[in-house]
């Protein structure tokens, strides 16, 4: 593509920098103020966790890395539930043992409650096909997003945080980045990994939403809620309502996370506040009141609304996307993370051969792409499913036999290695869905509301 050029008002936060120097985070709360680099191998646009994992990734293979972000970290950041998928690219990264070190929470799995509260389902992480990683982590997303943009930096990523992107154009040798601070870098490659943003997704028009997932969502950070004794304390917990659903994620030792997610018209009907509509759904089903009966809210209600896309094409000349910058699906499965680590790993690996090979790029970028867009297609499938009454109903009568809970287990761990005995259970799960939504033969019927 060759001198694609679009003005981008990303503005966000932008420090107060003096020219002709710039302040350049290295890592560990240090500042350096001097001119940074501008040419670069790699530039990353974007500090979350699939940037700070593609950085972290390249400047270990000593390729010249820089990274733009457009916050000062930490900042507030929903999607605090991992998945063990991600924790072994956590230690190849050098980071694991710096995150645990946090104050968090060793995630078990998860349990899915019926709006009704006569049913609930647990799924565990050891239940799974080939266990490798049985835990994952409930992480705050302000101190672990830190913590892999500071390992980041001090693994050699040049970091220049508080700057946002004002312009981006490509031609034959590479990607031109112009940002708030008046500079000017060039990179032979460009890895988007904006977020929700997603600066050149909407610069090449690639952004799809889905139409059939036009939901909004609500959150907040409260403490004092409830944990159960034991693993059950670390699970992140789901209540099915018929047309909603609400997360409890314990994310360290003192606050959770408290969500709710409806239909973006049932939310406009409703005609109230954030703080307004999440409360009042909340204690309108008791098993989802009780776990905040005594708890103390201690961040505002955030609100986000049709969420759920995917860009058509995450490849091209000379840039690639990653993260939530590819897609965002939907936050039932605590997939974002686990995708957004995935992406920045293969988009890096598919960097680093590509930057020793340049004439690999057109098979690493198509490898690349194929990877991630199976993954986001997988988790598509279960996130559709979720919002059917029959999917509900069968996943609350949860039947042993043909190992069919520990086949949907090992998706639900963030376990992508399309292993044979898996999918065929899956293809038969799916199966069982199709008949109980046609016959509810498999499981009885669910209203998924309270008795009033």
């Amino acid at each position: 593509m060759a001198n694609h050029m679009l003005p981008l008002k990303w503005l966000g936060r932008a420090a107060h920098l003096t020219s002709p120097g710039a302040a350049r985070y290295a890592g560990g709360g240090a500042w350096i103020t001097g001119a940074m680099t501008e040419t670069f191998d790699v530039l990353i646009i974007g500090g979350g966790p699939a940037g700070s994992t593609a950085a972290t990734l390249l400047a270990k293979q000593g390729w010249k890395t820089g990274l733009l972000e457009k916050d000062i970290f930490p900042r507030f950041k929903i999607g605090e539930s991992l998945l063990p998928g991600s924790l072994r690219t956590l230690q190849r990264m050098g980071v694991k043992e710096k995150v645990e070190a946090t104050d968090l929470i060793i995630k078990h799995g998860g349990k899915i409650i019926s709006g009704c509260g006569t049913k609930q389902n647990r799924f565990l992480f050891d239940h799974v096909f080939r266990c490798e990683q049985p835990t994952a982590y409930q992480v705050e997303r302000a101190v672990f997003d830190k913590v892999l943009l500071d390992h980041a930096a001090e693994c050699g990523c040049e970091v220049l945080a508080g700057t946002a992107v004002q312009e981006i154009r490509f031609d034959g040798g590479g990607g031109v980045v112009t940002t708030t601070d008046g500079r000017t870098r060039r990179a032979r490659y460009v890895l988007d990994c904006s977020g929700r943003a997603s600066l050149l997704g909407h610069q090449f028009r690639l952004k799809r939403a889905y139409g059939h997932l036009k939901k909004f969502a609500l959150y907040a950070h409260f403490e004092g809620a409830e944990r159960e004794p034991g693993i059950d304390g670390s699970l992140t917990q789901m209540v099915r309502a018929s047309d909603r659903w609400f997360w409890f994620i314990p994310i360290n030792s003192r606050k959770t996370s408290v969500g709710l997610v409806m239909d973006v018209n049932a939310y406009k009907r409703a005609g109230q506040s954030p703080e307004a509509v999440l409360m009042t759904s909340v204690h309108a089903y008791p098993c989802a009141a009780r776990k905040l009966q005594g708890a103390t809210r201690v961040s505002p209600v955030y609100a986000t609304g049709d969420f759920s896309y995917r860009c058509r094409q995450l490849t091209g000349e000379r840039w690639l996307l990653a993260g939530d910058a590819a897609g965002f699906i939907d936050p039932v499965w605590s997939s974002g993370v686990y995708i957004a680590i995935l992406s920045g790993e293969k988009a890096a690996d598919a960097l680093n051969r590509v930057l020793h090979r340049p004439d690999l790029q057109a098979r690493e970028f198509a490898r690349y792409a194929r990877r991630i867009n199976r993954v986001m297609d997988l988790y598509l499938k279960f996130v559709t499913a979720w919002y059917t009454p029959a999917f509900a109903e069968v996943f609350f009568h949860p039947r042993e036999f043909l190992r069919l809970v520990p086949a949907v287990n090992s998706i639900l761990a963030g376990d992508d290695r399309e292993l044979l005995e898996v999918r065929w259970r899956l293809w038969l799960f799916d199966c069982l869905v199709w008949l109980q939504h046609r016959f509810a033969i498999i499981a009885p019927r669910l209203t998924l509301e309270p008795r009033r």
